[in-house]
């Protein structure tokens, strides 16, 4: 359904940058991949008491999961859920190959310093996620497992992980509704397994708007993820903070 006339809010995210915010239970954040190929970087803590974080063990071994996709959830190292996937036309999110460093980034595509290049400046996905956890009163501490939405990365029986080019493409968007408050932190930089030989990232938008009523549907399904949604509600019955 087309929720372009009842966004709360939208954001553009040029390929590279990065940005951070608070997300309210209730609300659905949009992340769309604007010109195809992007990667968007997450982490996700509850806004009341950032302790609590995503957890991507957990998240997977709950839902019997190696990717994400529609209907599945993001759960918490507390047992709870920040959000649960109620959209999505990409179809493949990356959820263990975590960010680009800064040595990756020069490897790969060499030198672009802010001093010269400014705005055209060569960013890793953990620098980004620095700066903006710096915000917030985090730091490298709290850089935990990620998720990489629009990236598809399989393993072979060897082990060896695969990008896959073009799982994304151009207006595919993912929808994430939110059960708790959470300060969600997002990099766009390169995926550290990206095969291309120049620095391109794609950029990201995101746009916010009330969750649907029935959008708890598409993660009803996985009966391990009720139990995650009554623990969070509960969580807020109590009056908040850590239960």
């Amino acid at each position: 359904m087309d929720q372009q006339n009842t966004f709360i809010w939208e954001e553009h995210i040029p390929g590279g940058c990065h940005w951070s915010g608070i997300v309210r239970r209730g609300t659905t954040l949009r992340l769309v991949d604007v010109e195809g190929g992007a990667n968007a970087a997450v982490l996700l803590f509850n806004q009341e008491e950032k302790l609590e974080r995503y957890n991507m063990a957990d998240t997977l071994k709950s839902q019997h999961t190696f990717r994400l996709t529609r209907g599945h959830a993001c759960y918490s190292d507390m047992g709870r859920i920040f959000c649960c996937i109620t959209a999505d036309t990409a179809g493949w999110h990356d959820s263990v190959c975590g960010l680009s460093d800064a040595g990756l980034i020069r490897q790969k595509y060499g030198i672009a310093r802010f001093q010269e290049q400014r705005n055209q400046m060569y960013r890793s996905g953990l620098d980004g996620m620095l700066i903006e956890l710096g915000k917030w009163g985090l730091g490298m501490r709290d850089v935990v497992s990620n998720i990489n939405f629009f990236t598809k990365v399989t393993a072979k029986s060897s082990g060896e992980l695969v990008f896959h080019t073009g799982n994304s493409k151009a207006g595919d968007y993912v929808d994430l509704s939110f059960e708790m408050d959470t300060l969600m932190v997002l990099s766009a930089a390169p995926h550290p397994l990206d095969l291309a030989d120049t620095y391109r990232p794609g950029a990201v938008s995101l746009a916010s708007f009330a969750t649907p009523l029935g959008a708890a549907a598409e993660y009803a399904r996985i009966a391990e993820n009720m139990r995650g949604v009554q623990n969070t509600r509960r969580l807020y019955a109590c009056g908040g903070g850590v239960a």
